[in-house]
């Protein structure tokens, strides 16, 4: 089925009338093209009322098109105005512009007037609007002469501005001499007629420069009014200078200043109307005087404001309604208040229209013989007048046309003809203004014509509605079809909407729309086509958008935004600030994806947008940055029930920086004791601005405050107000007390003294009282200054005493202070530790014993037994080098300890030693004791010398430390292929007293690893390993290299490269598939020789890997094949066992930590 052009909106009428509606509209919606004969259409014109400036050129506009292009004339004040006559009116060329040159000569008042301009052709004559030409006007104020105004204080006043009459009316303002604005409020303001409205007046409204000045936009002049002069006095001044200046001064009433309820200065009475038109705004004013000053406020009787369009001015003495309608009729009601009273006034508003249109003529186009209608529908209050005009002339005396006829606001045309063409007038008018409209009737017998140009290419986001552009025309009018593809059928309805303009739309266009469409228009004259092409693009949107984020101020943040779009289409991203363009600062960059903002300050703050555009589409996604920081200050600190053990402050909170306040700190300084030191006082709650504090005596307080969120911490604020609490007593005594004697006669008594804020007073001294613990003696005192130590001499050795510290000033004691005991000096112990006996554990551990001595031979507190030892040296020794001591100290009252950390095969002596607070008592007798023999240290060093053929000599140098008495060496070797395999292992002994031994019969050019150690009777030692190569057959060599020269030679190494190659792939296949690989026997092949299971029945290699093991090495670097060094001696460090030099141990004298064989080697 072929869709014809169907209207969105149908009319319904009887008859005929429908389809003539429908054509008239259809017909209204095309433009004739400007090739084909038509009747003028004015384009522009000059506004109905048209105020110009009189110092310029007068310029009336009347632009019209038509074919033929038409020709132009006026009338003025309804009359002929002949341009020609007048030598400054001049005609624009090619249109019906008037230009007046008043600049050279002339006055722009010759040239008021009602001017109207028509535009005619053959085809019709158009007509523009009645233009109002009026100048511009700003005169002056009338010079007057204003006297001073004395008024009452608290007396209403209303200075009269009465501006000059100006065309356009002027814009109000009151301002001084220095051209500031007058402040205005709820007490003062300006009415809208422009007076100044005092409700009551007050001293501060003093001046002699009240000015009102009327303002002229369109000449872009300000008048400005006499200054007038105000002197605001109290009752007594005004009953002074009444009799002065009564002859001279304008007075406005000696009433009391006393309260008074509202009465309105304007308007006045209870009631008034107002008419408005119309669009217009409506504005209601009440002003009231009273004191105190009166609050405004609006309501609708019957009614309710209209919310979207209600506004209220000049702190609400003004109600405002914009696009003011006939439903905004009614009372309205204004009411002034004050404590005192009440008052209403009623404002009843009519509002009157204008002509409006309700439908407009527009211009129709037939073909001869065919029917039409011009229907001119306007509405207004009152109801407006409708007439016609037929090319500017009443239709009732235009030439008659047989096929029209006049109904009312409707002209119906049947079978028209050429001759029928012609422009109406349809004019609407009442007491309030009038409509004026053109509508051109055209008869033609044209060939459909499409206007739209040909290939149009319309490029649509998928999802999106399409538009195909079809724009036509043609007399009778054409209808419309749209086809897709070359043989396409016509476009149907369920899918399509095909427009009255032609226009061809998908709603929802998808990837399977793109293509080429065909607009066929069609009349009885003929058939005009058309191709348009669409294609349809993926649409633009962000993967990634921005997400909110939290900065803190001088931080960095950055904003993602990824976007995705067609290919076939460029992409632009901006990136807006608050809806605005990105600040220029150079803190903020934009790269392919991200928008990074860097020492962020408060006032980036704000919603961050990212746009991604195409020239088909736009999406945007926004993200909220906020901008933290630590609070500011707290300020305003004030000291409130100020008590002498109390106070309460209060503040006012800083700015808390988009992070919530969690709490206060309050700090105090005391000024008196620690000026500049500031001391934490107490927390409270961030939703707090007042605490409680506690207070002490004889302080002299100033406090801060410190605000806290989840940033940080504020600055302080600045100090309080400082507030000095009374003296009182001490409430504290001195804490850690203490009794030790430094000499083994006296006793020391220490103490931490009271700080100044502690002292609660002036005059801070100590009471110090001691006495034996275990005597009957009394207690002996003695006061002192603020000091923190005290000598008593004279006491026997290391005897407890009980001890206490008072502290007092000038308003009295302290409470009584605690009791705590102390001891006299200590002297060194008398007598040494008997019975010492030695167990040796191994050869590098022994076990010593001894009997504690009398508690009373201590004479000090026991601190533990402390061991000397050292090795025994021979006499040539001992006089080579200082004889080198070890100690060991056991904590306490423990019999014995353990001596870790000997050497093996070595004679040793100790003695013990009592130790107290003074140090050490007399040595035990020394105690002599040996170590047994361990197994040896690696040799010191290995190396491979003179290498031949078949044969390597090894040099070596015995072990650093043989523990002992070495009784043979072992050497241990094997050959390595060129694959790095290990060969079969040979063991072979060496005598002890050998440093040198030759390996013969060896094969020549062959890797040889090495392993070598000395043995004691205990055990073999630590390894060396080292490796060595014989040299090379230079005749063999030879032949070597004439071999690979050889091509079969060649071959056959090709041939097992590839052999080996399927091998690799098979085992590689098997390996994928779970079969088994030989890790073990690779790990086994670097293990140590000596567990190394050797294949010796076969003769077969064992795997192996060169590592570091075939690189030789150096003197001093040995290390045994699984890369680890074995120290001979033993580990074990003194460290390990006690304080520093002196080892820690366990009260049953075992040592601290676990002991193993490792420690010695073994």
């Amino acid at each position: 089925m072929q869709l014809k052009i169907m209207p969105k909106k149908k009319c319904l009428s009887a008859g005929r009338v429908p389809l003539i509606l429908f054509l008239c509209q259809m017909i209204s919606a095309l433009e004739v093209p400007l090739d084909l004969v038509q009747p003028p259409t004015i384009t522009q014109q000059s506004p109905k009322d048209y105020i110009i400036d009189p110092r310029e050129n007068i310029v009336i506009q009347c632009e019209a098109k038509g074919k033929p292009p038409p020709s132009f004339s006026w009338t003025r004040n309804g009359t002929h105005f002949d341009i020609d006559k007048d030598p400054l009116v001049t005609m624009k060329p090619g249109s019906g512009t008037l230009i007046i040159n008043i600049m050279s000569e002339g006055k722009a008042e010759t040239y008021e007037g009602v001017y109207q301009c028509t535009a005619r052709n053959e085809r019709g004559a158009a007509i523009s609007n009645n233009i109002v030409v009026r100048p511009s006007r700003s005169p002056l104020w009338t010079k007057e002469k204003l006297e001073p105004i004395t008024l009452q204080n608290g007396q209403p006043l209303v200075l009269p501005c009465r501006p000059p009459i100006g065309l356009p009316p002027a814009i109000i303002f009151w301002m001084d001499n220095s051209f500031q604005r007058l402040p205005q409020s709820e007490r003062v303001s300006q009415g809208l007629n422009g007076d100044l409205y005092f409700s009551n007046v007050l001293p501060e409204d003093t001046r002699e420069d009240y000015i009102c000045y009327a303002r002229f936009n369109h000449t872009q002049t300000i008048q400005q009014k006499q200054p007038i002069s105000l002197k605001v006095i109290s009752v007594d001044e005004l009953n002074d200078t009444i009799a002065a200046n009564l002859s001279d001064t304008e007075f406005y009433g000696a009433k009391s200043s006393k309260e008074r309820p509202p009465t309105f200065l304007t308007p006045e009475g209870n009631a008034s109307r107002k008419e408005e038109l119309r669009g217009n705004v409506l504005s209601l004013e009440c002003i009231a005087e009273g004191l105190p000053t009166p609050l405004i406020y609006w309501i609708k009787e019957d009614g309710t404001l209209p919310a979207n369009r209600t506004f209220y001015r000049n702190f609400q003495k003004t109600l405002q309604i914009i696009q003011v309608s006939e439903a905004d009729s009614g009372n309205y009601q204004c009411i002034a208040k004050n404590t005192l009273g009440i008052i209403r006034h009623t404002i009843s508003v009519t509002v009157k229209a204008a002509p409006y249109w309700i439908m407009a003529p527009r211009n129709l186009v037939l073909s001869p013989g065919e029917d039409g209608t011009l229907i001119c529908r306007a509405n207004g209050n009152p109801k407006p007048r409708i007439s016609w005009l037929t090319n500017g002339v009443p239709t009732e005396i235009a030439p008659d046309d047989p096929s029209r006829r006049i109904d009312g606001d409707t002209i119906i045309f049947s079978n028209v003809q050429e001759r029928s063409s012609a422009v109406y007038q349809c004019n609407a008018s009442n007491e309030y203004g009038y409509l004026l409209a053109n509508a051109f009737v055209n008869v033609l017998a044209e060939l459909p014509r499409i206007l739209t140009p040909a290939n149009t290419l319309y490029q649509v986001i998928a999802n999106r509605p399409a538009f195909l552009d079809c724009a036509f025309f043609g007399s009778p009018l054409p209808t419309i079809e749209w086809f897709k593809g070359a043989k396409g059928s016509a476009l149907h309805e369920d899918i399509y909407v095909i427009h009255e303009n032609g226009t061809l739309e998908i709603p929802v266009a998808q990837k399977d729309n793109s293509g080429t469409y065909t607009c066929v228009a069609r009349n009885k004259l003929g058939v005009a086509k058309n191709e348009v092409h669409l294609e349809i693009k993926d649409p633009t949107r962000i993967l990634k958008q921005p997400e909110y984020a939290v900065v803190q101020r001088g931080g960095r943040v950055s904003f993602e935004c990824k976007v995705k779009h067609d290919h076939t289409l460029i992409a632009t991203v901006t990136w807006l600030k608050d809806n605005g363009e990105l600040p220029n600062d150079e803190r903020f960059t934009v790269d392919k994806d991200h928008l990074v903002v860097t020492d962020v300050r408060d006032s980036d703050g704000g919603i961050y947008t990212c746009v991604a555009n195409t020239t088909l589409d736009e999406v945007s996604a926004s993200a909220v940055l906020s901008v933290v920081d630590v609070p500011s200050p707290p300020f305003d600190l004030e000291l409130t029930d100020q008590l002498d053990k109390s106070v309460q402050l209060s503040w006012t909170p800083g700015d808390d920086n988009n992070s919530p306040i969690t709490k206060f700190i309050i700090e105090y300084e005391d000024a008196m004791h620690e000026a500049g030191l500031w001391h934490h006082q107490a927390e409270v709650s961030g939703t707090q601005t007042t605490a409680q504090l506690k207070l002490s005596p004889y302080v002299n307080y100033s406090f801060r405050v410190m605000a806290e969120n989840s940033i940080g911490r504020s600055l302080p604020s600045e100090a309080s107000e400082q507030y000095q609490t009374k003296a009182a007593e001490p409430d504290k005594n001195p804490t850690a007390v203490e009794g030790l004697g430094s000499e083994p006669d006296n006793l020391v008594i220490t103490w931490k003294p009271l700080n100044g804020f502690e002292s609660n007073g002036p005059g801070l001294q100590y009471k110090v009282s001691w006495r034996q613990k275990d005597g009957d003696d009394e207690w002996t005192s003695v006061v002192v200054a603020n000091v923190s130590k005290y000598i008593v001499s004279g006491t026997p050795t290391f005897v407890p005493y009980l001890i206490k510290v008072q502290a007092l000033n000038v308003m009295g004691f302290a409470p009584e202070p605690a009791v705590v005991t102390g001891h006299s000096g200590e002297d060194l112990p008398m007598v040494a530790p008997g019975n010492v006996r030695v167990n040796v554990v191994n050869s590098t551990l022994a076990e010593v014993h001894w009997d504690p001595v009398p508690l009373k031979s201590i004479r000090g507190r026991l601190q533990g037994y402390r061991i000397y030892y050292w090795k025994a040296q021979s006499a040539s020794q001992r006089n080579r080098r200082h004889l080198e001591k070890k100690i060991l100290t056991f904590q306490g009252s423990k019999t014995h300890g353990m001596l870790p950390g000997l050497e093996p095969f070595s004679h040793y002596a100790l003695n013990v030693r009592v130790v107290n607070g003074k140090g050490e008592g007399p040595a035990s007798p020394d105690r002599a004791f040996s170590t047994p023999e361990g197994v040896p240290s690696a040799p010191s060093s290995l190396k491979i010398v003179n290498p031949t053929l078949d044969s390597l000599t090894l040099e070596w140098d015995p072990p650093s430390r043989p523990n002992g008495i070495l009784t043979e060496y072992t050497l241990k070797y094997q050959p390595i292929n060129s694959t790095h395999e290990l060969g079969p292992l040979i063991d072979l002994k060496i005598p002890a007293n050998k440093t040198r031994w030759t390996l013969k019969n060896l094969n020549f050019s062959t890797r040889y690893k090495f392993y070598f150690y000395a043995q004691t009777s205990v055990g073999p030692g630590s390894q060396i390993t080292e490796e060595g190569v014989t040299t090379v057959d230079e005749a063999m060599a030879s032949r070597q290299v004439d071999i690979a020269t050889q091509g079969w030679f060649i071959g056959l190494m090709c041939a097992v490269a590839l052999l080996i190659l399927i091998l690799l792939i098979v085992c590689f296949i098997r390996r994928n598939k779970g079969g088994k690989y030989p890790v073990k026997e690779k790990e086994d092949a670097h293990a140590d020789p000596e567990i190394q299971p050797m294949k010796e029945d076969d003769g077969t290699f064992g795997e192996y890997s060169d590592a570091e093991d075939h690189k030789p090495l150096k003197k001093g670097s040995r290390t045994p094949s699984d890369r680890t060094v074995k120290k001979e001696d033993s580990d074990d460090s003194l460290v390990d066992y006690g304080e520093g030099v002196n080892g820690q141990f366990n009260e049953d004298g075992s040592f601290i930590g676990q002991y193993s064989e490792n420690n010695s080697g073994n």
